[in-house]
């Protein structure tokens, strides 16, 4: 245990205002574990502010640091590489998306054959997770949250769209548009877009895309980085609650095309659950030394913390036997307003 200054071994002695002072000098109460959470995504990529938010209150609610690193343009090289500085560093767990399993495969490998305790989210499948020797993945099916999107589509008479693809970097991301071009009988690689990360590029090339194509029916956005200026094309071509569109994730743009009509629904991950189950669940193993998911499931719905989270922040997440599921949920005009109140911020 450190030991305190004798100014403040004499507290009976000390002035109020050197009392304050001696107080702010004690040492924090160390973290129980360090752990540290390496994503896909580029720095402009705004929607992953929700998970950095998460992955800050589970460490406060647990007791745990999380360091979160990115690359900063999306290269998946350089996720790579963040993944093999972590297993050197020897973190107490290491948590990571699977954006390309062939490119992170050897970097997640080291992590696990140094033993240390991997958990993977958001993007790739149950199967890669497994295979990596993850002992647990968070996120949502993504060809069945496409699939499930499409379904209502093809209610509603849709047979044709366009697939706005933002990260096509990311072979999960093509899961999502097949899984709506599957519900509906569309050719996946006749209906996507490989739109890019830049706004003004987007807008354009989907505002061509659709004079050319007056057919399409239906428009998918995969995310906020697409959807925000999709919403701006299909206004200015008037075509706002005239095609059939939906997209996934949430943003304040998101929320005001759902209210005005422009958008029917968005497709909701919840990736809070994405950041702070993680983290939650690598500090129970710690704290409980167990690996087991029904122990660890059980520790997460008791942990008063946690569920005054999802209480207040209106969260559900899909206990899958090993696996845990974000998602998929459905943001309408019905239930935006219990959801737009935290949309990105823990939404």
């Amino acid at each position: 245990m450190q030991q305190r200054s004798w100014k403040c071994k004499w507290r009976r002695a000390l002035p109020a205002a050197a009392l304050a002072l001696c107080a702010l000098a004690q040492p924090a109460l160390a973290a129980d574990a360090r752990f540290v959470l390496v994503s896909h995504a580029p720095d402009s990529d705004a929607w992953w502010n929700t998970i950095k938010n998460a992955i800050k209150q589970a460490g406060e609610d647990f007791n745990v640091q999380v360091d979160y690193r990115n690359p900063p343009n999306g290269d998946l090289a350089d996720m790579a590489r963040l993944i093999e500085q972590a297993a050197a560093r020897n973190y107490d767990g290491v948590i990571a998306s699977i954006a390309d399993y062939d490119v992170l495969k050897r970097p997640l490998g080291q992590v696990v054959a140094k033993k240390i305790p991997l958990i993977t989210i958001n993007s790739g499948t149950i199967k890669q997770s497994e295979s990596l020797g993850a002992l647990l993945h968070v996120g949502q099916p993504e060809y069945d949250a496409g699939f499930d999107s499409g379904k209502q589509a093809k209610a509603a008479g849709i047979k044709s769209f366009l697939c706005v693809n933002h990260y096509a970097t990311n072979p999960a991301s093509f899961e999502r548009c097949k899984g709506f071009a599957d519900a509906i009988g569309a050719d996946v690689r006749k209906s996507t877009l490989d739109a890019g990360d830049d706004p003004t590029g987007i807008e354009s090339k989907v505002s061509a895309y659709l004079r050319n194509n007056p057919g399409t029916q239906a428009l998918l956005t995969l995310g906020p980085t697409s959807a925000s200026p999709a919403i701006k094309a299909v206004k200015k071509m008037g075509l706002a609650g005239k095609l059939y569109f939906a997209t996934f994730d949430l943003s304040e743009d998101i929320s005001k095309a759902i209210k005005d009509g422009t958008i029917k629904f968005a497709i909701d991950q919840q990736p809070y659950l994405q950041g702070y189950i993680p983290v939650a669940a690598l500090a129970i193993m710690k704290r409980d030394k167990t690996t087991d998911p029904a122990k660890v499931e059980a520790a997460l719905k008791a942990n008063p913390k946690f569920q005054a989270r999802l209480r207040e922040y209106g969260l559900v997440p899909l206990y899958k036997g090993r696996h845990i599921n974000s998602g998929p949920g459905f943001v309408t005009k019905d239930n935006i307003a219990k959801v737009e109140k935290y949309a990105g911020q823990f939404r």
